[in-house]
């Protein structure tokens, strides 16, 4: 197949279609969707949006979650050169009007029929039935205006950051990116026509989109779809319908381990799982032993950031490192630690992360300020994110800046801390975060979710703590919750924990 102009997300998919319209690329609970049947879908989706005035560079919205419709529309606005613009279902009314007022979308769609959430954000923006049975849409909205600027042509879709420190903001993802991406991803994963990948992340956000959706249309593997997470259906999905490549966040594998543990299960069935992977929050030690001795093989770590179109680092498959790093520059990527002054340290030293290449977004949406307030000289975006380089080439990611914590003039990196609280038998999952004080010292304080809601030993914790940490990384409080706030991209709200400490407090 020739394609003149620059590749971009539906080319992808096109490929597939022409080698063999009738595989099968979604398995979902309600059925199997062949590339034939998806493009058919495609075709509707495209005709309905042409229809009602979407022209190049106009955004779609889709309120989703994961479903062939989705699937579909994101294609068809490729096909047409509108920016889908993904939203999870589950957010709040506020968050979705918050997403609605940054894209300026010309129609916004609802996958109505695998979400109640989806459903009810429909009814409340007076939906209509969509040519596709199971999704609905909005009127057109007249006041939409289409990109303009040097970006036309060039963009894919938007992306909205977790916010877990401050307000969301639109990430523009490029064609070039995406499908570079889906290149580099299905390589570093040999995935081939006869891989099925669990896909449960939302294809609303990079992790879903990029790692899952793009590497899978570039290989022609098919994906096991499904609208949310549930570990039964994981391990039944393991069991019985030949996953091979499983992904997710760490806090995806802590509830796969904390449900093995409530079913008194050691070693779960995979028989046909090759590969696993984390990445897209900070990834602890003891986790990742504990799933590499479950599952009998490698937990590969990577690094990304919706920033950059999937992955600028990755352990390399097959990999067994006694460590957490991130791994090495992907192809079309690049990394670099800075200085505080501006100077790249030494080897091992620790400094921000900077990095460039082929996935990086060209900007916030219609946020000159953001966009300006993150790019360096030379085409780096300066990540907010503490790391460093080691000994054989590989990054090690410490910490957020912004997270980074000063008590009595030392830095305080949460990670370390975490990563001791994770190794404390009946913790789940920890989040360590900072809070001033009168004297502008800052005072350390742990969350904590336990296995089970299950109390604590506070002493034993404590003598843990003790031997592990010098005395100002200790926290000096520390609190069980239930369950810590998280995104649902696996990543811990850390401001809503300080907020709701300080109600509380």
């Amino acid at each position: 197949m020739t394609i003149q102009r620059p590749l971009r997300l539906h080319d992808l998919f096109d490929r597939q279609l022409s080698i063999d319209a009738e595989r099968i690329f979604l398995y979902t609970a309600e059925g199997n969707v062949s590339y034939g049947q998806l493009a058919r879908m495609s075709s509707l989706l495209e005709a309905e949006l042409r229809e009602a005035g979407v022209v190049p560079d106009d955004r779609v919205m889709a309120v989703a979650e994961n479903c062939p419709e989705h699937v579909a529309l994101i294609m068809a606005c490729s096909r047409i050169g509108a920016w889908s613009c993904g939203v999870n279902a589950r957010m709040s009314a506020g968050e979705i009007h918050s997403f609605l007022d940054k894209a300026d979308p010309r129609l916004v769609y609802f996958t109505h029929a695998v979400s109640d959430a989806a459903a009810a954000h429909a009814d409340a923006g007076n939906a209509v039935p969509s040519v596709l049975p199971g999704i609905s849409h909005s009127m057109p909205r007249s006041g939409a205006t289409a990109e303009t600027s040097a970006l036309a042509g060039q963009i894919a879709a938007i992306i909205f950051t977790s916010g877990t420190t401050g307000a969301s903001k639109g990430v523009m993802v490029s064609h070039a990116g995406l499908t570079h991406f889906g290149k580099v991803s299905a390589e570093s994963r040999r995935l081939g026509p006869d891989d099925r990948s669990y896909a449960y992340l939302p294809m609303t956000h990079i992790f879903g989109l990029g790692t899952v959706l793009s590497a899978s249309l570039y290989a022609g593997s098919s994906l096991i779809m499904r609208s949310r997470f549930d570990p039964a259906d994981v391990f039944a999905a393991l069991e019985h319908e030949g996953v091979t490549n499983l992904q997710g966040p760490p806090a995806m594998f802590s509830r796969l381990v904390a449900w093995l543990q409530a079913q008194g299960i050691d070693r779960p069935a995979c028989a046909s799982l090759r590969y696993l992977y984390t990445g897209a929050a900070p990834l602890d030690m003891t986790l990742k032993r504990d799933i590499e001795r479950r599952f009998g093989q490698p937990l590969h770590h990577g690094y990304g950031l919706s920033e950059y179109a999937g992955s600028v680092c990755l352990v390399p498959m097959g990999q067994r490192r006694d460590d957490t790093a991130a791994g090495f520059e992907v192809d079309g990527g690049e990394v670099r630690i800075v200085g505080e002054d501006g100077t790249v340290p030494p080897q091992g030293e620790r400094g921000e992360i900077w990095i460039r290449g082929i996935g990086l977004m060209p900007g916030y949406f219609r946020d000159p300020d953001a966009t300006a307030a993150v790019m360096r000289p030379g085409g780096w975006y300066a990540s907010g994110d503490i790391g460093f380089i080691g000994p054989d080439g590989a990054l090690h990611v410490v910490g957020r800046l912004k997270e980074m914590i000063i008590r009595s003039g030392f830095n305080v990196y949460p990670g370390e801390v975490e990563a001791v609280l994770h190794d404390f038998p009946g913790i789940q999952r920890a989040a360590v975060v900072g809070r001033k004080e009168r004297d502008g010292n800052e005072e350390v304080l742990a969350f904590v979710e336990t296995i089970n809601g299950a109390p604590i030993d506070l002493s034993a914790l404590d003598r843990h703590l003790s031997n592990r940490l010098a005395p100002y990384k200790r926290p000096s409080r520390v609190v069980r919750l239930d369950a810590l706030p998280m995104t649902l991209s696996g990543k811990v709200l850390k401001r809503v924990l300080l907020e709701n400490y300080a109600v509380e407090d």
